[in-house]
């Protein structure tokens, strides 16, 4: 799944109009119809372009594909991962 074209990078594409609000509610919709992680505990803000994670895991793979998610929809390099876990290490 990828949103936007290949060639325009995220700042490129919020100056088109892609506002955080959107940017926001799009992660939200494909988190919460993603029916193999448990996303009701992550936060999702915007500082700029950079998409915060925030909130709580239960599991690694929850980690990695909210991560995943954010990084096909704004790019890896504006995803900050500041989830906790809440599982052990």
């Amino acid at each position: 799944m990828k949103f936007g074209s290949d060639n325009a990078g995220h700042e490129e594409r919020c100056s088109q109009g892609h506002s955080s609000a959107s940017t926001i509610a799009t992660i939200e919709a494909v988190l919460s119809a993603d029916r193999d992680i448990d996303s009701s505990a992550i936060e999702i803000r915007m500082l700029g372009p950079v998409v915060l994670l925030e909130g709580y895991v239960a599991k690694p793979a929850d980690r990695e594909k909210a991560i995943s998610i954010a990084a096909m929809i704004v790019g890896h390099e504006n995803v900050q991962d500041r989830m906790l876990s809440r599982f052990p290490m």
